[in-house]
């Protein structure tokens, strides 16, 4: 019994470890917020990585997330004769909660394992140390420009998955043939119904939910040990640990700002 109260206890403590080096991390990250004029041409490069070559991607997910959800909604109102109001329910789930949720899935598999993978090479083969011996603080030189991308890039994927998903919607609404909502009846119900304090609820997640991505890559990727396959843990650890991170900021988050 008191073997598994010592497991526990050390669970436990390894646990406020992590928070409190994750909480410097994101301090010391912030201060060289100042330095980010003088490393322009990385944080450019970085949102490029998270931004634009995501864009595909977040494309083809946010049009089918958009036409499933006027699907399934569409036939069930369609029964009560209601379908006319399909457009306010998908911008609503689309903008609230699909949008930013979907997306930062996307960003945390996409960028944030390639950023934790990256940083574990360089941690693992000792180019961090090098860094470190040439007077370069790798949070400035490596983790801040990743974080100003994200917390930049991610709010801006949003609003373009938003508007594709919404789209999705509109197009299966009017095509398929028990529901047919008309594009003007489907956008009045989408503009009547979405204001733009409920636009900013969702940006507001995705910029948490963009700072909790980088912030989890960089400390894993600067964490990382054990070679070859250290670094592939690490990039597993990143993706699942950013995942469950958006879905417990995201129960807080609505609940702060219902």
């Amino acid at each position: 019994m008191t073997g598994v109260f010592d497991r526990i206890g050390k669970k436990v403590i390894l646990f406020h470890e992590i928070v409190g080096e994750m909480l410097i991390l994101l301090g010391q990250t912030i201060y060289f917020f100042r330095e980010a004029p003088r490393n322009i041409a990385s944080i450019f490069a970085q949102m490029a990585i998270i931004g634009y070559e995501t864009l595909p991607v977040a494309s083809v997910m946010a049009f089918f997330v958009g036409m499933v959800l006027a699907l399934q909604t569409g036939v069930e109102l369609q029964k009560y004769g209601s379908q006319n109001i399909i457009g306010a329910i998908v911008g609503h789930s689309m903008v609230r909660e699909l949008g930013p949720v979907m997306t930062s899935f996307l960003v945390a598999g996409r960028a944030g394992s390639a950023m934790a993978a990256e940083l574990g090479v360089m941690t693992v083969y000792e180019e961090i140390d090098a860094l470190k011996t040439l007077d370069i603080n790798p949070v400035r030189y490596l983790a801040m420009p990743r974080f100003i991308a994200c917390i930049v890039c991610l709010p801006a994927l949003v609003i373009y998955s938003d508007f594709i998903g919404i789209t999705g919607g509109a197009i299966i609404s009017n095509l398929h043939p028990k529901i047919f909502v008309s594009y003007s009846t489907y956008y009045d119900s989408l503009t009547a119904a979405l204001k733009f304090h409920e636009i900013g609820i969702g940006l507001i997640k995705a910029f948490v939910f963009g700072a909790i991505i980088a912030l989890v890559s960089c400390y894993i990727g600067f964490k990382t040990s054990g070679g070859a396959r250290g670094i592939g843990i690490s990039t597993t650890r990143s993706v699942v640990l950013s995942f469950m991170l958006i879905l417990v900021a995201d129960y807080f988050l609505t609940r702060i700002l219902m």
